[in-house]
């Protein structure tokens, strides 16, 4: 048994703690208790984010990035419900679930989402599923069950051909992000069949907020040399610190502590590049358990808000999750007898950190197409070997434009 450390917001870390306001942490505070199978999983939540943030962060150019590794892996267990042979060991090898049985991994999910959302009555943390599949698209019931009753996925057939369809989906996401993220896609194309989401939104405030008097402009170095001017906020706090040769570090407190902010700052010449090419999941346990409650950390620091997206496509097969994402090679056979495979992958995320505390939003979105048609209706025989009438109509009218008789067919 072990409390929970688990990795949220990526860059901008967060993890569980205790002992972490300037008066004594309250008796009631709760702590989440883990058994042998839910902390392994845990630990392969957060080495599977480290690895995912990682691979993201190489790969895009965008200055500001933050991902919910959280986010990503439930929406990847759930869509792990409906897979088989290779694409399931690919799915297991990339979330570091081996050793885990399906049924292990869902309970643990189970515990972990529900303890998560009820940890602190000062925090709202909330964390929803959803399934949408195409009218017409049978999806085996054991499948949505599992997804329903262990993830709480709502669960909705739409009609994929009208454009209300993609309406109700991004709704359903701008709800759960609480307007935060907009919507999640933009179109479905006509072999798509099932949208399966993940959404979590967090809002927190500081046990000690930043006094709003005290934000001044000052300037903010950037790794290429150049300096803004921003806004940056001030406070003085007790709070756990740490430093080594990379980097200083705090661990900054959300309501009665249970919710944290790890702000890793590089020392000396490092930079943020230098720590993030070492998160690894024994570094970061290691860093993690070595902060010590520290008297008066003055704490200055700059106000922040952005959105972020990525397809997570390319990264996940960069780590080795292939086949999910081909076309006559994946196999969810276990969601449906259609041969589905990944056709999108949709990450989607925003942050808001100011004076009071911090907003938070993630959606993670997996489109699953099918490799034809199927269930095509029985072709009907139209063979036209004798003389025929035709006429040319206009659609909204009824407006005959042309119309004729075709007795010797001809063409020169």
């Amino acid at each position: 048994m072990k409390t929970i450390i688990l990795l949220m917001l990526a860059f901008v870390l967060t993890s569980i703690s205790s002992c972490q306001k300037n008066d004594p942490v309250p008796d009631e505070n709760k702590i989440i208790n883990l058994d042998e199978k839910s902390a392994q999983l845990v630990e392969a939540d957060n080495a599977f984010g480290l690895e995912l943030f990682q691979t993201i962060r190489a790969e895009s150019e965008e200055e500001n990035l933050m991902v919910s590794p959280l986010s990503v892996s439930v929406a990847l267990a759930m869509a792990y419900n409906g897979a088989g042979s290779d694409t399931k060991s690919e799915m297991e090898k990339v979330l570091k679930l081996n050793g885990l049985t399906k049924e292990q991994i869902n309970a643990s999910y189970n515990k972990l989402i529900s303890a998560l959302q009820s940890l602190d009555d000062e925090v709202v943390f909330e964390i929803a599923n959803a399934i949408f599949y195409a009218d017409g698209f049978s999806v085996k019931p054991d499948f949505l069950s599992i997804n329903e009753d262990v993830y709480d996925a709502e669960v909705s057939k739409l009609n994929f051909s009208s454009p209300a369809a993609v309406e109700t989906i991004n709704n359903w996401v701008a709800e759960k992000t609480h307007d935060k993220i907009q919507k999640i896609i933009e179109q479905l194309n006509p072999l798509d069949r099932m949208v399966l989401l993940n959404a979590i939104y967090f809002y927190g405030t500081w046990t000690n907020e930043f006094d709003k008097e005290g934000t001044h402009n000052l300037p903010f170095r950037k790794t290429d040399g150049t300096t803004l001017e921003v806004p940056m906020m001030n406070k003085m706090e007790k709070l756990p610190y740490k430093e080594n040769t990379l980097f200083k570090a705090i661990k900054m407190p959300y309501g009665n502590g249970q919710y944290n902010m790890v702000i890793l700052l590089p020392v000396g010449s490092n930079s943020s590049q230098d720590i993030i090419d070492v998160l690894t999941i024994a570094n970061w346990n290691s860093w993690m358990g070595t902060f010590e409650l520290t008297d008066r950390v003055k704490i200055t620091m700059p106000r922040f808000k952005y959105a972020f997206e990525t397809s997570l496509k390319k990264v996940l097969k960069d780590l080795g999750m292939e086949k999910a994402f081909l076309p006559n090679m994946a196999d969810f056979s276990g969601i449906s007898n259609e041969d589905l495979y990944i056709s999108e992958a949709i990450h989607k995320s925003y942050i808001d950190v100011n004076e009071t505390g911090t907003e938070a939003a993630a959606v993670t979105g997996l489109v699953f197409a099918t490799t034809s048609i199927g269930n095509e209706p029985p072709v009907v025989p139209f063979y036209v070997d004798r003389p025929f009438v035709y006429a040319i109509t206009e659609n909204d009218t009824g407006a005959i434009l042309f119309i004729g008789e075709v007795n010797h067919p001809e063409y020169e």
